[in-house]
C-alpha cells in the first residue's frame, strides 16, 4: 500500500533517512517494502534548525491511518503519427524549439531545424574566443546558437508554471545526460557544462529519428501563399528555400532583426512589460552564511530569490547563479550586456544575481514595441566605453547608494572575464532604474540580513532577461498568418528553460489536435 510522507531531517543529522522514516511511521523494518524520494528541498526558515524537507512515497505492508494514500500518476505523452505531407520547419534551437522538435520527431514528422548560430561544440569555441580574445561572432555567441541562451546560464529548471508535462521535461533532460537528482530536487539545475552535452545528445537522437539541421543559417524572410509558406534563409552566400504548412517560430528574445522582419509582414507584435537592471556579485561564502549560518558546511552553495514592490514598480532578483560567473553576452560589437552562468558544481568563489527593475508599456510614448527594442539597444551601447573596450561598468554597493563612484575593489573581486571600469551608471541606466535599485536594496536587506554588503559589486547592464514584446497568437497560431506558430521566450510566452520547453510542447500538442478530421 502506497502512502505519501512529509519528513524533515536536520542537515547535520547522523541518523540514516531510513531510520528516521521508520521512527516517523512507527513501523518495523519488516513492514517497509520500499521507499522512494520524490522531492527534496532545504527548509532554512529557522536558522537554528535547518532541515532537508523530503516528500517520500512508501510502500508498506500495514495500514497507516495518519498518512495520505498515494496514487501514482501517468503523465505519458501518447503522440499520434504525423498525418500531414509537409515537413514542419522550426526556427531556432533553444528550449522551446528543442522540445517541439522532439515531439515532432517522435510523431515521425521529420522536422527541419534552422539555427542562425553554430552547433554547440563550435559555438563553445566561438564563445571562448570572445571571452579570451574579445572577438565576437554576432551570429553565434552566448545568446545565439544551438541550445539557445540557456546553454550559457546556470541551467535552472524550476518554474512557477504548474503543468503535468513538467515531469516529462525533467525526464527528457535526464534521458539525454542530466543527473537524475533533478527529478527530486525542488530547485533543479543542470549547469552550463552539462547542458552542452545534453543539447548535443538530443540533436544526435533527433537526426536518428529523421530530423534535419541547418546551422549558421539565418531565417531572413518568407512568402506566405494560400496553401503554404516559403521560408527564405541564408547560409553565408548560399540561399535556401523551405516550403511548409507549419513554421514553428522559436527565435529567442534577442532576435531583434527577425522581429522587424515579422512586423513588415504585418504579424501583430505588441509591447509588454519587461525588466532592466544589473547584476550583483557577492562572495559565495557570505551568501552561504546569510542563508544557512552554522549549517553552511553541510549544504550546497546557497541560492536566493527575492522581490519588493515599490510605489511605482517592482524590483526583483533573477537568474541567481550560486558559485557562478558574470559573463559578457552581447550580440553586437561595441556593446555591453551581462548575464549569469554557473557550472554543475557551482564552486566559484562568487555568487551573483540579476537585480531587475520593471519597465512598463506606459513608460513609452506609444505602444510601438520597437521603442522598447531601441531602449534596450541604447543601454547596451551606452555601457560600451571606447577607453576600456568590452569592460563592463561597475560600482560597489556602498558608493552606489551614496551617489559616489568607487575607486578600488575591497573583499569582492569581479568574475567578469573582460574586466570592468568604475561608473556611477548615470549615463547608462535610466534615472528611474537607478532610483528604484537604491530604494530596493535596503528592502532586500530586510529579507536577507547581510545582503546589503558595502563591498558587493554591481555590474551593468542586464537588459535581456525576457522579450519586451509579444507575437500575438490564437491557439498557438500567429495572428495574420495561417502557418506560423510563435513559441517560447522570443514570442513573449515564457521565461526560463522549463517554461519555454513547456510552451514548445503545448504548441505541438495543439497542432496534433488539429490533425483529426482535417485534410492536408
Amino acid at each position: 500500500m502506497l502512502y505519501l510522507v512529509n519528513l524533515n531531517v536536520r542537515v547535520d543529522s547522523t541518523n540514516s533517512l531510513k531510520k528516521k522514516l521508520l521512527d516517523t511511521l512507527k513501523i518495523k523494518d519488516s513492514d517497509l517494502i520500499s521507499y522512494k524520494i520524490i522531492k527534496k528541498s532545504i527548509d532554512a526558515r529557522h536558522k537554528n534548525n535547518i532541515c532537508y524537507a523530503y516528500q517520500i512515497v512508501v510502500d508498506v505492508k500495514v495500514e497507516l491511518v495518519k498518512f495520505k494514500k498515494y496514487i501514482e500518476k501517468n503523465d505519458a505523452l501518447n503522440l499520434k503519427v504525423w498525418k500531414y505531407t509537409d515537413r514542419p520547419v522550426i526556427i531556432g534551437f533553444g528550449p522551446s524549439s528543442m522540445f517541439s522538435a522532439l515531439l515532432l520527431a517522435r510523431m515521425q514528422a521529420r522536422p527541419i531545424i534552422i539555427e542562425r548560430g553554430s552547433e554547440v561544440l563550435k559555438r563553445v569555441e566561438k564563445v571562448d574566443n570572445f571571452f579570451n580574445n574579445m572577438i565576437l561572432d554576432e551570429e553565434s555567441n552566448v545568446c545565439f546558437g544551438e541550445g539557445g541562451a540557456g546553454t550559457f546560464s546556470d541551467g535552472k529548471l524550476q518554474t512557477n508554471v504548474n503543468s503535468v508535462y513538467n515531469r516529462f521535461i525533467l525526464e527528457e533532460f535526464v534521458r539525454y545526460g542530466a543527473d537524475p537528482d533533478i527529478l527530486v530536487n525542488a530547485l533543479p539545475h543542470i549547469g552550463t557544462d552539462v547542458l552542452r552535452k545534453i543539447v548535443l545528445n538530443m540533436r544526435k537522437d533527433l537526426i536518428n529519428m529523421g530530423a534535419t539541421f541547418y546551422f549558421n543559417t539565418l531565417f531572413y524572410d518568407y512568402i506566405e501563399n494560400e496553401d503554404s509558406i516559403i521560408i527564405k534563409a541564408k547560409n553565408g552566400e548560399k540561399e535556401l528555400l523551405f516550403e511548409t504548412k507549419h513554421l514553428i517560430l522559436g527565435i529567442g528574445h534577442s532576435a531583434h532583426d527577425t522581429y522587424r522582419m515579422l512586423a513588415n509582414h504585418n504579424l501583430k507584435l505588441t509591447l509588454k512589460p519587461f525588466s532592466v537592471g544589473l547584476r550583483i556579485e557577492h562572495l559565495a561564502k557570505d551568501i552561504d552564511n546569510i542563508q544557512y549560518g552554522k549549517f553552511s558546511n553541510y549544504l550546497p552553495t546557497a541560492y536566493y530569490k527575492m522581490a519588493v514592490h515599490l510605489k511605482e514598480r517592482s524590483v526583483y532578483t533573477f537568474c541567481m547563479c550560486p558559485g557562478g560567473y558574470v559573463v559578457p553576452s552581447q550580440t553586437k560589437k561595441e556593446t555591453i550586456l551581462t548575464n549569469g552562468m554557473s557550472y554543475k558544481a557551482r564552486d566559484y568563489i562568487n555568487s551573483n544575481s540579476a537585480l531587475l527593475v520593471e519597465v512598463k508599456p506606459s513608460d513609452f510614448s506609444s505602444d510601438d514595441p520597437f521603442l522598447a527594442i531601441d531602449f534596450i539597444n541604447n543601454i547596451e551601447k551606452k555601457a560600451f566605453n571606447k577607453k576600456f573596450p568590452y569592460k563592463a561598468p561597475l560600482n560597489l554597493v556602498k558608493e552606489f547608494l551614496k551617489g559616489e563612484v568607487a575607486t578600488s575593489f575591497r573583499k569582492v573581486k569581479p568574475s567578469y572575464v573582460h574586466g570592468t571600469y568604475f561608473s556611477d551608471f548615470k549615463d547608462i541606466l535610466p534615472d528611474f532604474v537607478i532610483e528604484s535599485l537604491k530604494e530596493a536594496l535596503p528592502l532586500f536587506n530586510n529579507k536577507m540580513k547581510g545582503f546589503l554588503d558595502d563591498d558587493a559589486l554591481l555590474i551593468a547592464p542586464e537588459v535581456r532577461s525576457s522579450a519586451p514584446l509579444r507575437i500575438e497568437r490564437i491557439d498557438y497560431k500567429a495572428i495574420n498568418s495561417k502557418f506560423i506558430y510563435p513559441i517560447g521566450e522570443g514570442a513573449g510566452y515564457a521565461g526560463g528553460i522549463t517554461s519555454s520547453a513547456l510552451d514548445g510542447i503545448k504548441c505541438i500538442l495543439s497542432i496534433e489536435g488539429e490533425m483529426d478530421g482535417k485534410k492536408d
